[in-house]
């Protein structure tokens, strides 16, 4: 148990110093165990498992733009990634892990007690056991508090989901090297930490912000932080009912035109293999490069692997307003070319800048970006550098923001936006394929808000 922040961070440097962790990038072509099928171009393992990075092509989509055809991941296993939690003299603790992925800017975060894919679990490569995972598989030790297939990046990954769970135990429970028990309050410090709790961690924790402790009123409050989460049956005046903001989305889904289709990677239009990259002829969105890495302590030891690199940091963020003096968030109901069901609900602000200054785009501004980047420091709520998964993605982070509008922003919205409560918002964290990843790590980060 820590006492302190200081106390985690000096433990996780500890972590890193006692591990071995090398990441080189290579050509695509000279990697490892990976392969270019003759026929298709697309990147393949020769054990036929993990993932295949291949061609998609898309037409129809209510977009900047809408048509184009980029590389993208496709993984069709589920993996599972699990937080185990337990009370501690009346706290909530989360058992997390000091993990290295190799596309994290600083290599070492805390990921969730497990984070595996299945072919980790199920020993496809050949390593290891992954710890704790009879938790989270059936039948399974301990309480069930939340369980859902949630989506991952739809930008980057093609119909892509993630079993999240969260499981309460009673029991003692061994503490393995590279773990740690970490109560929930100092979590909502250290999201407030650039590049600290990981992709992972921070979507399963979007579906454990009933976790949070209501406090008990002997501490000064801050009236932001409590209308964020605001506790179960104080005043809550809504603009929309769920079943409006349910007809809401089902109306925007229903008006989709978009249609999608794999490709061969060889015949992407738009993008060039070549320098052992494959990259977009403009310089925009992402790179696919190759990284061969050594750790001393994850399954394997060593490996090679193909990664997306996008161009630039990415921003992501709510705007927020009183409404009816009530606290609601701007969503957007947004589409993705690799999305499971097309269209999720997504922060009102989700894009790479950098894509849309360059002289070359023909793409307009993605609406309100202009709001978000000129927000005035005053009005900035919540504001954090984020990585995204590391285990596929390089070097890819998010600004992360929460954006408090003056009171006379227009109410009135185009018909792909609605404002919703926190506490709404929340609620459809426990369904699959309404939030994307986006803005279930922005809640996590919300809803955890010291």
């Amino acid at each position: 148990m820590f006492t302190s922040i200081a106390q985690i961070l000096d433990w996780l440097a500890e972590r890193g110093r006692s591990n071995e962790y090398w990441v080189k990038q290579v050509p695509l072509d000279q990697l490892d165990g990976w392969q270019v099928e003759g026929d298709t171009g697309n990147l393949v393992h020769r054990s036929g498992r993990f993932y295949t990075i291949k061609g998609l092509d898309v037409s129809g989509a209510h977009r900047e733009i809408s048509c184009w055809q980029q590389p993208i991941i496709e993984q069709p296993e589920h993996g599972i990634l699990g937080i185990l939690v337990k009370e501690f003299d009346g706290e909530t603790y989360c058992l997390l892990q000091a993990k290295m992925e190799p596309g994290n800017v600083n290599m070492l975060q805390l990921s969730p007690t497990v984070q595996a894919t299945k072919s980790n679990y199920t020993g496809a490569h050949g390593g290891k056991s992954v710890p704790y995972l009879e938790y989270f598989i059936s039948p399974r030790r301990g309480r069930v508090v939340f369980d859902a297939l949630q989506s991952e990046q739809g930008a980057w990954f093609l119909a892509k989901r993630n079993r999240n769970m969260v499981v309460q135990v009673t029991d003692d429970v061994p503490v393995f090297e590279d773990f740690c028990w970490i109560n929930i309050d100092q979590i909502g410090e250290l999201l407030q930490i650039d590049n600290l709790i990981n992709m992972d961690t921070r979507t399963v924790l979007s579906g454990a912000v009933s976790l949070r402790p209501a406090g008990d009123g002997s501490l000064e409050r801050d009236p932001f932080r409590d209308a964020m989460t605001p506790p179960r049956g104080s005043r809550h005046r809504s603009l929309h009912s769920v079943p409006e903001l349910l007809s809401w989305f089902t109306e925007v889904k229903a008006r989709s035109t978009m249609s999608r289709r794999r490709v061969p990677l060889s015949e992407v239009s738009g993008w060039s293999h070549s320098d052992g990259v494959i990259s977009h002829v403009d310089g925009k969105h992402f790179t696919v490069v190759g990284l061969e890495v050594e750790a001393s302590n994850r399954e394997v030891a060593g490996w090679s692997q193909p990664m997306i690199a996008p161009r630039g940091q990415g921003v992501v963020a709510f705007l927020a307003k009183r409404i009816k003096g009530t606290l609601h968030l701007l969503v957007q109901a947004r589409m993705e070319a690799g999305a499971f069901d097309v269209m999720e609900m997504a922060p009102t602000v989700q894009c790479i800048p950098e894509n849309y200054n360059r002289r070359s785009t023909t793409a307009g501004s993605p609406l309100f970006v202009e709001e978000v980047l000129n927000a005035p420091a005053t009005r900035i709520r919540f504001d954090s550098v984020h990585s995204e998964e590391g285990g596929r993605f390089y070097h890819a982070q998010n600004r992360y923001l929460l954006i408090e509008l003056e009171d006379d922003f227009p109410t009135d919205v185009s018909d792909d936006f609605v404002w919703m409560t926190p506490r709404q918002l929340i609620g459809f964290v426990r369904y699959g394929n309404y939030l994307n990843v986006e803005a279930r790590n922005l809640v996590a980060c919300l809803g955890f808000l010291r």
